[in-house]
């Protein structure tokens, strides 16, 4: 990889409807947040600091990335060495097709880690990723992509009867309710302190805990991933930020731009483009 300039890069591919994702250069820190859908990356070179769920990792090329749908975390450069990270995105409902053929049940699957250092896999990863930016035949992309989740699910993921509901208690699941359903509202500390009948400073505590992000956190995470389904169906980043909570446009650029890489623009340019969104 020559030179030093952070480069990102997003396509779409419509046959199989998820995301290819490169970060490339010396690459900004990412904050502590989540996705509402399963990441499957890896290094291709360079080296990245990675914070996942109370755990560290150093990464480095040929490392596989595997992030389960809110999995909490957060990444850093180290020193100014270069990288160059690519991943698909795979939403819920994607992942639970490929999943129901792979294995005739109807199950969420789990990824039992977070990182597999020098993994095979990545290889797999590259593939699908090779065959999603040349645009490949349907069929090819199909192949490429069962093969991947069929090797994930046989090597790194729980088996179905060992999937169950270990996230976070009643109380917290209401309060992360609320922040979806309000979103767009300016939530108070108090308001979800009293649906709990709970201190403040226990609240915090306790959220942060179970979610692995605080409550202001997740509300920022949510309504991002809300302004980025806004976006793909066309709606405009001036109206998008007052849809999702945010005070004028600049301050949605810049939070948005913290969490995904790309403008709000930039973003919405993969799904009316046939050229990726980049700098």
């Amino acid at each position: 990889m020559s030179g030093n300039q952070e480069q990102r890069h997003i396509y779409y591919d419509r046959d199989l409807g998820i995301e290819a994702y490169q970060l490339s250069g010396i690459v900004q820190k990412f904050p502590n947040h989540f996705h509402e859908y399963y990441v499957i990356g890896f290094i291709e070179g360079g080296k990245r600091h990675l914070w996942c769920k109370g755990q560290e990792y150093d990464l480095n090329a040929g490392d596989l990335i595997l992030f389960n749908p809110r999995d909490n975390h957060y990444c850093a450069p180290i020193g100014r060495e270069l990288l160059d990270y690519r991943a698909v995105n795979i939403h819920t409902d994607v992942m639970l097709g490929i999943a129901r053929e792979i294995t005739g049940k109807d199950y969420i699957p789990h990824f039992t880690q977070n990182v597999v250092y020098q993994s095979e896999i990545a290889l797999s990863v590259a593939e699908v990723y090779e065959a999603m930016l040349l645009d490949m035949p349907k069929l090819k992309k199909e192949e490429s992509l069962f093969c991947l989740i069929d090797q994930i699910l046989q090597e790194y993921a729980a088996p179905f009867e060992m999937v169950g509901d270990d996230g976070p208690g009643e109380k917290t699941k209401m309060l992360c309710s609320y922040m979806e359903q309000h979103l767009a509202e300016n939530i108070a500390l108090d308001d979800l302190a009293s649906m709990i009948g709970a201190g403040k400073s226990y609240l915090l505590r306790s959220f942060t805990k179970e979610v692995g992000v605080s409550p202001y956190r997740y509300l920022q995470t949510i309504r991002i991933e809300r302004a980025k389904k806004l976006l793909e169906q066309g709606i405009g980043p001036i109206d998008v930020a007052g849809m999702t909570g945010f005070s004028d446009q600049s301050h949605f650029t810049n939070y948005f731009k913290e969490f995904i890489g790309l403008t709000p623009k930039q973003y919405q340019r993969i799904f009316s483009d046939t050229l990726p969104a980049g700098e």
